[in-house]
């Protein structure tokens, strides 16, 4: 099962969980991924997760987490000894998004709420000091313009690692990118009528 965790301020309609999803849809594979709608609150995101994926704890899974999504992905994959495809992960959101403390919006689904010194502490206790480099691949573009590549490359050393000249935190080459995150997620065989 792949389950795709979108980014802060963002939903299970942002375009590439959109793409992600049309592709799966369209290459037989619908039923293999999940995708939750995460709020604010990293506690209650992970339980988000948790449940979400509850029912196929005993089969193989893989996270595909986009900015606070890989920031969420790294910490799963730990606990869950899966894998993770991390897409401009977000490396400490604790300390990245301090600017942003405030008024926010979500831009998909509207919600207004107050981004406030909880919600970092929330993220600083998932901060995973140790990963498992094997569990992981790695996407960033190197004109992220809200993160900087470098620091996810760094973190990420020994993982399989796939760094795009140019780009966006969007990551503009996500679609061309999508059968190597099946393979790697153990999907080759149905994948690769594509």
């Amino acid at each position: 099962m792949i389950i795709y965790l979108h980014g802060f301020n963002s939903s299970p309609h942002s375009i590439k969980a959109r793409q992600f999803g049309h592709y799966l849809q369209d290459h037989g594979l619908g039923d293999k991924w999940l995708c939750p709608a995460l709020t604010p609150r990293g506690d209650e995101a992970i339980a988000i997760v948790e449940r979400t994926i509850a029912p196929y704890l005993s089969g193989e899974l893989t996270f595909v987490g986009s900015s606070l999504g890989g920031f969420y992905a790294t910490w799963l994959a730990e606990k869950y000894k899966a894998r993770a495809v991390l897409i401009n992960p977000a490396i400490t959101p604790h300390l990245g998004l301090r600017d942003y403390l405030g008024e926010q919006s979500n831009m998909y689904t509207g919600e207004r709420y107050q981004l406030t010194e909880a919600h970092l502490q929330q993220w600083e206790n998932l901060f995973v000091a140790a990963i498992t480099p094997s569990r992981y691949m790695l996407l960033v573009e190197t004109g992220d313009e809200l993160l900087d590549y470098r620091e996810a490359v760094a973190r990420y050393a020994g993982a399989r690692q796939v760094v795009v000249e140019g780009g966006d935190h969007s990551l503009q080459s996500f679609p061309r990118h999508i059968p190597v995150i099946l393979e790697f997620a153990g999907l080759p065989s149905r994948a690769s009528r594509i």
